[in-house]
């Protein structure tokens, strides 16, 4: 028997600025994890998969992640994803100073 599904979002990094961005259910690319589209069939996270893939002028490294439903949209469920959503750690600037994680 196959394991359950689990919700995914689709993620992927901008071509040009390099920003972990999520793809949203009316197909802009934001880089707000809980705008994401929260995808709970597989056939349907595939698609949408193979959709972000073919958007090479746009993004890079198109994956699904797991998620969750939270009270804002979409949550991540592995710490990966997690530290994702925070941006680069190198330094502080873009996602770390607006959403406070300097």
């Amino acid at each position: 028997m196959a394991p359950r599904f689990t919700p995914k979002v689709v993620t992927a990094n901008a071509l040009l600025e390099g920003d972990v961005v999520y793809l949203t259910a009316d197909d802009r690319w934001s880089r707000h994890h809980a705008e994401a589209e929260l995808i709970e069939d597989e056939a349907h996270a595939q698609l949408r998969l193979l959709h972000a893939a073919s958007q090479k002028l746009i993004v890079v490294g198109a994956y699904l992640a797991d998620a969750k439903a939270g009270p804002n949209g979409p949550e991540p469920t592995h710490f990966r994803e997690v530290f994702r959503t925070r941006g680069p750690s190198n330094y502080a600037h873009g996602k770390q100073v607006e959403t406070g994680h300097v």
